[in-house]
């Protein structure tokens, strides 16, 4: 039992220590560990709420009122009859009312209630969308970011070896009497300035996987691997970004909200009953309690909206115009960004094609200084200023590879395709 536990926590750690992660799993984990992704859930129950408030107006709606007034003069009947004593209306009047009414049609206000609820939503969600989909961009920054140092970082490891044999071999130049004491102090300054270039290139990588880390919810192993996306060779031209749906979800509100105005216009038509007691009641000459109840169909039609009306329409259709403008400016700039990008791409992919002759170059050139030292014809600082310029060569090309993949996404994200 003592070896399997021995080789299970090895084996967790050989994986651990070689765990892989891609891009698109940061992009996952991060769209959920963000916590806006928690307001898709509010805006689905407020509409659902709001949706379940507007059906309500198919209910019986019950209101209860009550009064008590005095009035400083009451009808009379001015006749006077031997024997007869004629009832006069009380000046003090109370009346309490429970009034029961239930909606027949209501010229589609309730239905066009509804569509302003679900076009308000949607936009909400568009509008959260286009937040979510910002949050890709950074992530790119970060992964591409840890990317890079990771090549750089391969590079310095290749320096610090190549380094550590010419150390090597200067040393046994001097038991040889080709080198002296100053050319080996000269390579260890080399080999100093590489282990410093090393702790600036892994605090600065360690920085980056820190901030991913947080993006991303989950502490990230610094021995895991992540792994380079694929350099994608065609891309679509169209244009999928988030903001142009939601541009489509504002006008649909735009429209939605003019057939509000629309119904406000038409006539309503219900039913009612209405019931009560008062003093008087419903018989205006009686001066006790008595209950009444009254039913009936009603009409109301309100004119008041025809004056804002044309007003109200108006305003809306500069909305939806405001809106086309917008769709058309955010169009321009990534026709703007697109450009810029594909430039971006082509000078990058130009400039890879001499990275690998010039490295091919700069390893012959210090080869060639290598077996001058070794003959004595040439000295340790021109070795070491040959593979200075040498590795900074090969750093140039992984930084190529890296910015195409960069420049590459960036337009990927630019049009979302």
């Amino acid at each position: 039992m003592e070896r399997i536990f021995c080789l299970f926590i090895l084996l967790s750690g050989y994986l651990s220590a070689h765990a892989q992660l891609t891009l698109d799993d940061c992009q996952k984990k991060a769209r959920e560990n963000y916590p806006v992704i928690k307001r898709y859930d509010l805006i689905e129950q407020s509409k659902q709420y709001n949706l379940s408030n507007a059906a309500k107006g198919y209910l019986p709606q019950l209101q209860v009122n009550a009064r008590a007034t005095y009035q400083s003069d009451v009808v009379t009947i001015p006749i006077q009859l031997p024997g007869l004593t004629i009832p006069v209306m009380p000046k003090d009047q109370y009346q309490a009312v429970v009034d029961l009414s239930q909606v027949i049609w209501d010229g589609g206000m309730i239905r066009s209630q509804k569509q302003v609820i679900q076009a308000g939503s949607d936009v909400e969600n568009r509008q959260l969308e286009v937040e979510m989909y910002a949050l890709e961009d950074r992530v790119n920054q970060m992964y591409f970011g840890i990317l890079l140092f990771d090549a750089r970082l391969e590079q310095n490891r290749i320096f610090r070896e190549e380094l550590e044999r010419n150390y090597k071999t200067v040393t046994e130049y001097m038991k040889n009497g080709v080198a002296n004491q100053a050319d080996l102090d000269a390579v260890k300054v080399e080999q100093l300035n590489a282990e410093q270039s090393l702790t600036q290139l892994q605090s600065t990588r360690a920085a980056y996987l820190e901030m991913l880390s947080f993006m991303v919810g989950e502490s990230i192993n610094p021995q895991t691997v992540f792994r380079k996306p694929v350099e994608i060779s065609t891309l679509s031209g169209e244009i999928n970004r988030p903001e142009l749906l939601l541009f489509d979800a504002q006008k649909e509100l735009f429209d939605s909200q003019k057939e509000v105005i629309k119904s406000s216009l038409m006539p309503k038509l219900g039913l009612f009953l209405q019931g009560g007691v008062g003093r008087p009641g419903l018989n205006m000459l009686s001066n006790t309690w008595d209950p009444f109840y009254i039913g009936g169909i009603r009409l109301n039609w309100n004119f008041s909206s025809l004056y804002t009306k044309d007003n109200d329409l108006r305003k809306i259709e500069t909305n939806k115009n405001t809106v086309d403008t917008q769709r058309e400016l955010f169009l321009y700039n990534i026709r703007l960004a697109e450009n810029r990008q594909n430039a971006d791409i082509q000078r990058i992919r130009d400039l890879m094609k001499q990275d690998d002759e010039i490295i091919t170059l700069r390893e012959n050139i210090r080869k060639s200084m290598e077996a001058k030292v070794a003959n004595g014809t040439g000295t340790v600082m021109d070795l070491m200023r040959e593979m200075t310029l040498e590795d900074l060569a090969r750093q140039t090309k992984a930084a190529h590879e890296i910015d195409l993949l960069i420049a590459i996404y960036n337009l990927k994200n630019t049009r979302n395709n």
